[in-house]
């Protein structure tokens, strides 16, 4: 049997490699973990709270029912939609979001998050959603045939490197996803350039309050799992500042790990 590389060891193209393996497992069900969320809220060791509250709590958290966890109004949506949620939190709750505005959801997995966004947008709004996994996108065109969702597009693409047009988007929503991208301040330098003068970014993920240890941040199952390639929340906001943001601060967080990790709401503006 070949031993697994660290995450020290890897190109970063083998660490997308891994995450894009893992979450098209979690699209098609055949994650071992089947109805017990591997991602932010199972992290290793932890023994007093996760990223999504008491760990005695987030331990009873599913795939399924984690969106009705962390607030979102799931009446309605099917079943496929929650039950590849691997989020940390509700951007669009905080994005402010008006009628007939252009949205960007930067690893919009299964669309839960670009679904909701498209009922505040209205039919003159749109919702893009871009993501790496095309078991994912896949699912999430299904998701919207079911729904009757038409003011949504599904875009394969590197968030990183977004298929997205200079100033072309009102906001820039994200759950649990920019930790997983080896390159953080490209992601952000890509927000930038795709949002419109006065554009907003809001998103929700998983951040560090101090270093990981080695044996974490090493290992690939914790990257995938959303906690391995998380960074300090310094040096998240100053990705955000380097790449042009204005006002880039964390809004709110919530549950800190053992390990110093938790679920931070962070935005910026773009001037």
């Amino acid at each position: 049997m070949t031993e697994m590389k660290k995450v020290s060891e890897m190109e970063p193209d083998e660490i997308k490699k891994a995450v894009r393996d893992a979450y098209s497992k979690v699209a098609t069900g055949e994650n071992p973990e089947t109805g017990i969320i591997s991602s932010c809220c199972d992290e290793p060791a932890q023994s007093q709270s996760s990223c999504c509250g008491p760990a005695p709590e987030a331990a009873k958290i599913t795939r399924v029912n984690l969106a009705d966890a962390l607030g979102y109004d799931t009446e309605g949506m099917p079943i496929s939609a929650t039950e590849s949620f691997a989020g940390c939190g509700n951007p669009v709750a905080l994005a402010s979001l008006k009628e007939g505005e252009i949205v960007l959801d930067l690893g919009s997995g299964a669309g839960l998050d670009m679904f909701v966004a498209s009922k505040k947008v209205g039919e003159i709004g749109k919702v893009i959603g871009v993501d790496m996994t095309p078991a994912m996108i896949e699912k999430a065109k299904k998701n919207a045939k079911e729904l009757g969702i038409t003011n949504v597009e599904f875009r394969f693409g590197d968030i990183e490197d977004m298929p997205v047009d200079d100033n072309s988007v009102d906001v820039v929503i994200s759950n649990c996803v920019i930790n997983l991208a080896p390159n953080k301040g490209k992601v952000f330098q890509e927000a930038f350039r795709v949002l419109k003068p006065g554009g907003r970014v809001m998103v929700s993920d998983i951040v560090l309050s101090k270093p990981l240890p080695k044996e974490v941040s090493d290992e690939v199952v914790t990257y995938t799992g959303c906690i391995g390639g998380a960074i300090l929340d310094k040096e998240y906001l100053q990705h955000m500042r380097d790449a042009g943001f204005a006002d880039a601060k964390i809004a709110s967080k919530a549950g800190e790990s053992i390990h110093g990790a938790y679920s931070a709401y962070v935005t910026g503006t773009k001037p």
